[in-house]
């Protein structure tokens, strides 16, 4: 069972980046009725005049449809907790040789907790964004549950980044561009009148923009070079500038593909893969080939769970998982919730088990676990 809540009088205010996304968000709900307010949030001081850092140009966009919509905007300055919440913990990750997703991380300490909060404190009832994705309220064994649920745009879907959200940030929140296509996104800002109906959309980091990610890390964590072995034979192949560099699965960037090995049928070499890390020792493993046995993997632990409802999902029933954004849900079950898959007191990790063997698994990623239509949550893979 779902609910809908009357708008009239209830003033919800607009996380706005200056895309399309956001600004017809502002624009759904003031055409709905809502009392909307706008808000910018700069969450990035380090590059405000670098090329590749784009925050005055949006906040200028952001600014022109607020007045197109005719809504208030308020802008707030988020930079100090960013760096001290997201920034710290994606150099600390890694350092350690893993490979995080700082937008998962940024959706639930900022733009639903931070951000979440200052609109409280200006009087809101709700607030929204321009995620694809839904909320619905759901009547669970005599009490109301907030189900985050995946977009009818499945290639547009964000649910995944959003799987660190509770109750309470989703009983805040309306996400009203789930029900919609990207295409239908842009149609309705081009009617509306609003000049970014065609802004293309930001792509990576946010804080990394488009410039070359290595150029980016060697700004804030030294290079540490090691040697490049191959994980089948223990041979040196080259070297590396450091482990943080290069992630599980990666072929571009390792400068080894003079190095001969084994060949396909047509008597190619195939391209070589990172396959394993070792922090330690600071060695890079690379395999040969796409579909070599050490790039493939059955299952996974995950720690830093959070399951939406507040409730362990059950072991050993049917689900899918994404172990990274851009694949495809994988059948898969859960085989164990347990604190005694770690070493850390009080650390409860999921093994989770799937149906057929998934390539590149990769530590610090997230893995999220879904019910049909319905995210439940999920954690980060060790």
């Amino acid at each position: 069972m779902s609910s809908k809540k009357d708008p009239n009088g209830m003033k919800v205010v607009v996380g706005m980046s200056g895309g399309v996304d956001s600004s017809v968000t502002a624009l759904l709900l003031k055409q709905q009725g809502y009392q909307v307010t706008g808000l910018f949030m700069k969450n990035w001081e380090d590059d405000d005049d670098d090329e590749y850092c784009s925050t005055r140009q949006d906040l200028v966009d952001v600014a022109s449809v607020c007045d197109v919509i005719g809504i208030d905007l308020e802008v707030v300055n988020f930079s100090a907790e960013y760096k001290d919440r997201v920034f710290a913990d994606f150099l600390r990750e890694y350092e350690a040789g893993r490979t995080p997703n700082p937008d998962i991380l940024c959706n639930s300490e900022i733009k639903f907790r931070c951000f979440l909060d200052h609109a409280m404190q200006l009087g809101a009832d709700k607030i929204a964004t321009g995620h694809y994705a839904g909320v619905r309220e759901w009547a669970n064994d005599g009490r109301t549950e907030y189900q985050l649920l995946k977009a009818e745009d499945g290639t547009k879907d964000q649910s995944y980044f959003l799987y660190r959200l509770t109750q309470a940030q989703l009983a805040k929140t309306l996400f009203p561009l789930g029900s919609l296509y990207k295409r239908e996104v842009r149609r309705i800002a081009a009617d509306a009148g609003l000049h970014v109906a065609e802004k293309k959309d930001s792509t990576g980091i946010c804080f990394i923009g488009e410039r070359p990610f290595r150029e980016f890390l060697m700004r804030y964590l030294p290079t540490k070079p090691g040697e490049i072995r191959n994980l089948d034979d223990g041979r040196v192949l080259g070297e590396h500038q450091g482990l943080m560099y290069h992630t599980i699965g990666q072929r571009k960037g390792l400068h080894i593909g003079g190095i001969k090995g084994k060949q396909d049928e047509a008597g190619e070499h195939d391209a070589w893969y990172v396959a394993a890390k070792d922090v330690k020792a600071n060695v890079l493993y690379v395999v040969q080939g796409h579909e070599h046995p050490a790039l493939l993997k059955n299952s996974l632990t995950a720690t830093e769970l959070n399951w939406i409802s507040g409730r362990d999902p059950h072991t050993h029933w049917v689900y899918t998982a994404k172990p990274r954004y851009r694949t495809p849900d994988m059948p898969c079950e859960i085989d164990a919730l347990s604190d005694a898959l770690s070493d850390v007191p009080g650390d409860r990790r999921a093994e989770i088990v799937f149906a057929q063997p998934q390539w590149a698994l990769t530590p610090g990623q997230s893995v999220v676990v879904y019910e049909s239509r319905v995210c439940l949550g999920g954690g980060v893979i060790v």
